[in-house]
């Protein structure tokens, strides 16, 4: 998992052919973009811009993909996600390989990361990730996110 500012994406583009591919997306995003699908590269690479009101940990899961890798960056409103190995996590619901997800349940111990705007993470398939979850009060959040296949 890598976690930086959106302004340092130059670091981590030569890590996948696709990164390149999707951070070049992300600093050209325009927020008035509706939500949805957007192919950057076919199913290589894609955008999911995605609007939604932060809720409680509690009430989200963790997941876990197989064939992506999750570049997630906040452009607006602040959200925390929390992060755990995967192959710590006991999996409640069964990988789905149509949504390329599994979900699973809460570990003993995860990390909690605060997404201002302007930040992104890198979630590779060994990351479970929890996200949209309340970082101090419930807030209105525009994030896109890009899944690079594997």
């Amino acid at each position: 998992m890598i976690f930086d500012l959106l302004a340092h994406q130059a670091l981590y583009r030569s890590l996948h052919p696709g990164f390149a591919v999707g951070f070049d997306w992300l600093l050209r995003f325009d927020p008035s973009t509706p939500d949805g699908r957007i192919d950057l590269d076919g199913d290589a690479v894609f955008a999911l811009p995605q609007r939604y009101l932060t809720a409680p940990a509690a009430e989200k899961k963790f997941e876990s993909h197989r064939n992506y890798i999750d570049i997630q960056c906040v452009f607006r409103g602040t959200e925390m996600m929390q992060v755990a190995p995967r192959e710590q996590l006991l999996e409640t619901e069964p990988y789905q390989a149509a949504r390329d997800v599994a979900f699973h349940a809460n570990p003993a111990a995860c990390t909690d990361l605060v997404f201002p705007p302007g930040s992104f993470a890198i979630f590779y398939p060994h990351d479970a990730h929890k996200p949209c979850c309340l970082s101090g009060s419930a807030q209105a959040v525009l994030k896109v996110v890009i899944k690079v296949r594997v």
